[in-house]
């Protein structure tokens, strides 16, 4: 099982991503949402320069928010600058555009991004569109250190449901998502991309399309409780933004939350609710998965921590770890909360890299 670790794109913390490679996490996957975090891409080219093994990328880059030659020419220049190590993850942007008070792309429009984009990478030309012109385009001096095509960045497309799962089929050379910590439904996913490279003439076998997942983990100390107040510190932050996705999920798609979320669902809607409509958007994601905020720690309960996170001790760690691999899981992306990011990777490095 490989290890990644998502970090906050800040400045301050450019430190962690040469921690991260000292430690043996293989990725290090930086943040993107302009409303949240620095730029991305600016602290993409910090890390290639102060690493030289480990692998880094968009943890994911927002479609909606570039347009795909911008991106690729992003991607293009760290890989210029960090070749071979330069992975571009990318998503509709279900954060960084709600949090501006806007949708996500819509699933036609991500397709077209990603075909533009994928193209462009491989140092293709293609047909784009802007402003209702069609024309073909590509990087004119690729060979002139600008950008880099050789070796081609890897893709991984953020997906969940059914149709993103197709397009990252698609497209993608690997797949980033964030399912409960389990195998029956890293099974289900596994068998989505199977079906879809296929129906697209792909390669299904595993090492053709690494598939990841966005989780944090906290190791228990002997005896203690998995809703102890020092696990609620290292993985509430990730715990409660699954509120705040199901949150929206209902407020576009009319889609009612998991039945976990049920007991306390009532509450958590009346304290976003309390905040006026047109400004909503800048409340639901206060904090997100860098901290709790203090109207909202009475939600991280036992069973949302045991349903969004890894929590329990080494042996037992190693494990469940053992079987997700075993049901199609390749990388395991820790998102730890600013204040324990550094406690949280110490952790997972003593205690599971390279022993399972």
């Amino acid at each position: 099982m490989d290890f990644g670790i998502c970090i906050a794109s800040r400045p301050s913390d450019i430190d962690d991503v040469v921690a991260a490679e000292r430690l043996g996490f293989t990725h290090a996957w930086l943040a993107d949402s302009q409303m949240i975090w620095s730029d991305v891409y600016a602290l993409l080219a910090l890390a290639a320069d102060r690493t030289s093994t480990i692998n880094i990328g968009t943890g994911v880059a927002v479609a909606g928010t570039r347009i795909a030659p911008v991106t690729a020419a992003a991607i293009g220049t760290i890989n210029e600058l960090a070749p071979g190590r330069t992975f571009c993850g990318i998503g509709t942007g279900n954060t960084a555009m709600r949090i501006m008070g806007h949708k996500p792309q819509r699933i036609a429009e991500f397709d077209e991004y990603l075909r533009i984009l994928t193209a462009l990478l491989r140092g293709d030309e293609v047909d784009y569109t802007f402003n209702g012109h069609t024309a073909p385009i590509r990087h004119q001096m690729p060979e002139s250190g600008f950008v880099r095509h050789d070796p081609v960045p890897p893709v991984y497309v953020s997906a969940f449901g059914p149709k993103a799962l197709g397009l990252a089929a698609k497209y993608g050379n690997g797949l980033i998502t964030s399912v409960p910590p389990d195998p029956v439904a890293v099974r289900g996913i596994r068998t989505a991309i199977n079906s879809g490279r296929q129906q697209h003439g792909l390669s299904t076998e595993r090492h053709a399309f690494p598939i990841a997942t966005l989780t944090t983990i906290a190791v228990l100390q002997p005896g203690e409780a998995i809703d102890s107040d020092r696990v609620k510190e290292q993985v509430g932050a990730f715990a409660i933004a699954a509120l705040h996705y199901s949150y929206e999920q209902l407020a576009q798609f009319g889609r009612r939350p998991p039945a976990h979320l049920m007991p306390m669902w009532d509450d958590y809607v009346a304290a976003v609710e309390a905040v006026p409509q047109e400004r909503r958007h800048l409340r639901t994601h206060l904090g997100h998965n860098c901290w709790v905020i203090p109207e909202e720690e009475r939600f991280v309960t036992k069973e949302l921590i045991e349903r969004a996170c890894l929590v329990g001790t080494p042996d037992d760690l190693r494990a469940r770890i053992a079987d997700l691999d075993a049901a199609g899981l390749d990388q395991i992306v820790i998102l730890p909360p600013l204040a324990a990011k550094n406690d949280v990777a110490a952790d997972v490095a003593r205690e599971l890299i390279g022993q399972v």
